[in-house]
């Protein structure tokens, strides 16, 4: 998950400069050098600053050497000083020998792509074929950029989930979690005569503006799921579903009203004060560290967001995606673009590597067919919990494509939802304003 700490678009001025001053293409090396043959070719590849993606990028790197032996691939972490994003834009001005790396989600990669740092993959030799490979062509729809071109080759994508309690809400006399906002809604009432003490939602940084990537799992999730995908924002423009926005902001605001949201407590859903919250695959491993009391398939269930009243029962809501993808960068000789491009096109055209990526991680890849491909049918079976994410891989919308992504975060948790949610403002107003506010940051 994007590790919060915020990154300023001018820094891409940095990496522009560097570009400029090393020609963009570096030193050319011709050769055969990605299938093994002609001049040796090396590559720096940066995985996430995560252990097991670490594991996995070497693991990958030293068995592709094995048949590949003019090839040398260094795999190494992301710094992080004081983000990963801030290191790969430092390693980019000081004409680094990084090549190509992980961990990239869209909005950072806007950044990227204005700056001019990295490659359009949908021009290289491949492409196509691996992301037939990959049932990947919905996918990768969601992160094309305005000009057309595919500069983020998707590798992972956590489509959001919320988690609910249901041995509370079978004291309840529920069966099965509600769905639509008036459902929550009239569970609230339940819950308060029951337990007054109790909540529906806990969702701490909902009033804090300035955690502005906690706007993708409170407001982010529910307008996918409400708009049926429908983009927020295309190129400069404002493009969201006025309606879909409306009803998201009064239902947050009436479960504010009402005294159903919970703001100030830690791990509230897995201690049993909240029965309803936004949950990562990333929280199973530390529930069965810290809460193994807690068994999904029992005492909780997933489920996709909730959406509207009179929302289709039979379409599958949208959600939000914390996704990140890879990238090669342009300041790499041609040699080693090359390299690097068969390199991260051998691992991913074969599923048995992103096996590997899932067992190894615990995070679904970006694939079209998780829950029908028979390589992962063992592994899902196995892990119930995590074939949840797998299903949900098809509905997840990747974040807005700007690279003004933190201030836009911010004036949306300022103008929109604080006012909002606190009865300040209607939700008319406040997403009136909100328009004109982001029109200020994008001019």
């Amino acid at each position: 998950m994007f590790n919060g700490r915020i990154i300023r678009s001018c820094l891409s001025v940095v990496v522009l400069l560097a570009l400029v001053l090393s020609g963009c293409g570096g030193s050319k090396q011709e050769g055969g050098a990605a299938s093994g043959q002609g001049d040796k070719v090396s590559i720096v590849f940066w995985s996430a600053p995560n252990p097991t993606q670490e594991k996995f990028w070497r693991t990958m790197a030293e068995e592709y050497m094995q048949s590949h032996p003019n090839v040398q691939i260094e795999v190494a972490p992301i710094p992080e000083s004081p983000s990963s994003e801030a290191g790969i834009l430092t390693a980019l001005s000081s004409g680094s020998k990084l090549t190509a790396s992980e961990n990239i989600f869209v909005g950072f990669g806007a950044q990227l792509v204005n700056s001019e740092a990295v490659v359009p993959l949908d021009t290289l030799p491949g492409y196509d074929e691996l992301i037939q490979a990959r049932k990947a062509e919905a996918i990768v729809a969601d992160w094309k950029y305005p000009d057309g071109h595919q500069y983020i080759l998707p590798l992972y994508s956590n489509a959001m989930l919320f988690a609910w309690r249901m041995d509370i809400l079978k004291e309840l006399g529920y069966a099965e979690p509600p769905r639509t906002y008036g459902e929550i809604l009239a569970l609230g009432e339940k819950l308060k005569a029951k337990y007054p003490d109790k909540y529906v939602l806990t969702r701490k940084l909902l009033l804090d503006p300035n955690s502005w990537w906690e706007r993708w799992f409170d407001f982010f999730i529910l307008y996918y799921a409400a708009s049926d995908g429908a983009p927020f924002l295309t190129g400069t423009e404002v493009t969201a579903d006025r309606d879909a926005v409306m009803k998201v902001m009064r239902f947050l605001q009436e479960m504010n009203q009402r005294g159903y949201v919970l703001t100030n407590a830690e791990d509230a859903f897995e201690q049993g004060l909240a029965v309803w919250d936004v949950v990562g695959p990333w929280a199973l491993p530390y529930w069965k560290e810290k809460y193994p009391e807690l068994k999904v398939g029992e005492n909780v269930v997933f489920t996709p967001p909730p959406v509207p009243d009179g929302f289709p029962s039979d379409k599958a809501p949208k959600t939000f995606a914390d996704a990140k993808g890879v990238v090669i960068y342009k300041h790499a000789s041609e040699a080693e673009q090359q390299a690097a491009w068969e390199f991260i096109k051998w691992v991913l055209s074969d599923p048995k590597h992103d096996r590997q990526w899932l067992e190894m991680t615990g995070l679904p890849p970006a694939r079209g067919d998780l829950t029908t491909n028979p390589e992962f049918e063992p592994y899902l079976k196995e892990n119930p919990a995590l074939a949840r994410y797998a299903e949900a891989v098809p509905t997840g919308v990747p974040p807005i494509k700007h690279e003004k992504f933190v201030e836009l975060h911010t004036r949306l948790g300022e103008t929109l939802m604080v006012p909002v949610i606190t009865g300040q403002k209607t939700p008319e107003q406040a997403f009136d304003d909100l328009v004109a506010a982001w029109a200020e940051v994008l001019r």
